[in-house]
C-alpha cells in the first residue's frame, strides 16, 4: 500500500512540475507538500525490526545449594550452566544463587527452581515437594564432614572442646553440620549441653572463623577444604583436620516433576559426559569432583535413614 501511494505521489509531482510554476519546486519541498495533501507522514520510512525472537524461548531456573558463598558459587557453577545453554538449543538456563541455606530451602520447597542441586538432606525433603532425582555428584567417599582446629590451640581430644564454641555453615548443611554433630555426639560429647554451636552461613565462613580464632573448632566438608588449600595454601597450614566423619551419598540433581523428560535427558547427558571434553574437565576440576552420575530417588534411602537416626540421638530437625 505504501509503495502505491509513493508511485502516485511521484506521478502527481511530475504533472505539477510540468503544469505550474511553483516558487519552491525542490523535490524535498514538493514531496512534503504532497505528503500533506495526501495525508501522509512527513517522516521517511524506516524498517521496524522486531527486538524479540520469532521463537518462544523457555527459561529454566537452576538452583545450587549454598555450599559456597554466592561469589564462589557463581565462579564454580556458572560455567556448568553455560554448558547447558551451549548444548541444549531453544531454551535458556539461568543460575540463581541464594544468600544462605534458609533462603535456598524456601525456594526449593516452594518449587521456585526448575532444576536444582540440593544437598542430600534437602534432597529427601525436595521429594516431598514435587521434585525427583535424576543425577548426582560422584565421589561419595569424599562426602564426609571434617572438623578443623588451629594447629596452635593444643586441642587433642574431643573432650577438649567442652565449654568452647564450634562453628558450622548452617543448621541443615548435611556434611558440614549434621554429620560432624553426629560424630561429636557419638564420640563422647553432648552437643546440646557441652558446647556452644553457632551457624555462620557458609562453608568458607566456618573455616575462617577457626582461622581468625573466633571459635575453637569449625566444621565443613572435604570440597570447600580442598578449595581453601588450593587458593590459600599458607593460611591452610595454620589449620588441621582433627576429625572426620564417615561418608554418605553426595549431592543430587533434582528436577521439578513438571519438567519435560527430553530436557532432563539432555541435562543428564551433559553432566555424565563432562569428562569427554577439555571444557568439561575444567568444570569438574574446579568443583572439584571426578564425575557426575545417574541416580534416582532410591539412591537417597541411606540419607533418609541417617536423618531419622540423627533426629533420635542428636537433635530434632524441623
Amino acid at each position: 500500500m505504501c509503495l502505491f501511494f509513493r508511485l502516485l505521489q511521484c506521478f502527481i509531482l511530475g504533472l505539477i512540475c510540468c503544469e505550474f510554476a511553483i516558487a519552491d519546486t525542490t523535490p524535498q519541498s514538493s514531496t512534503i507538500w504532497l505528503d500533506k495533501l495526501l495525508g501522509l507522514s512527513t517522516t521517511l520510512y524506516e524498517p521496524d525490526f522486531s527486538k524479540t525472537s520469532p521463537f518462544n524461548i523457555t527459561i529454566y531456573k537452576v538452583g545450587i545449594h549454598p555450599l559456597h558463598n554466592p561469589k564462589r558459587l557463581f565462579e564454580v557453577y556458572a560455567p556448568l550452566v553455560d554448558l547447558f545453554n551451549a548444548n541444549i538449543p531453544n531454551v535458556k538456563f539461568v543460575l540463581e544463587a541464594s544468600k544462605n541455606y534458609e533462603e535456598f530451602d524456601k525456594k526449593l520447597y516452594a518449587g521456585k527452581f526448575d532444576f536444582a542441586m540440593p544437598n542430600p538432606f534437602q534432597t529427601i525433603n525436595a521429594l516431598k515437594h514435587g521434585y525427583h532425582v535424576f543425577a548426582k555428584m560422584g565421589d561419595d567417599e569424599s562426602f564426609r564432614g571434617i572438623i578443623l582446629v588451629r594447629v596452635d590451640t593444643g586441642i587433642k581430644h574431643i573432650s577438649d572442646l567442652k565449654g568452647k564454641v564450634v562453628a558450622y555453615p548452617a543448621p541443615t548443611a548435611l556434611a558440614g553440620t549434621l554429620m560432624p554433630q553426629y560424630y561429636l555426639q557419638t564420640h563422647g560429647l553432648n552437643i546440646n549441653t557441652d558446647i556452644e554451636n553457632i551457624y555462620v552461613g557458609s562453608q568458607e565462613s566456618s573455616i575462617m572463623n577457626v582461622l581468625n580464632r573466633k571459635v575453637a573448632a569449625g566444621a565443613t566438608w572435604t570440597l570447600p577444604w580442598k578449595a581453601f588449600i588450593k587458593n590459600d595454601p599458607e593460611l591452610a597450614q595454620q589449620l588441621e583436620v582433627k576429625w572426620q566423619t564417615e561418608s554418605l551419598i553426595n549431592n543430587s540433581w533434582v528436577a521439578r516433576n513438571d519438567m519435560p523428560t527430553e530436557i532432563i535427558k539432555k541435562i543428564t547427558d551433559v553432566l555424565l559426559h563432562l569428562a569427554d571434553t577439555s571444557e568439561g574437565k575444567n568444570i569438574l576440576a574446579t568443583i572439584p569432583i571426578s564425575n557426575f552420575e545417574a541416580a534416582n530417588d532410591e539412591t537417597y534411602k541411606p540419607v533418609e535413614a541417617f536423618i531419622n537416626h540423627f533426629n533420635t540421638i542428636v537433635r530434632p530437625l524441623n
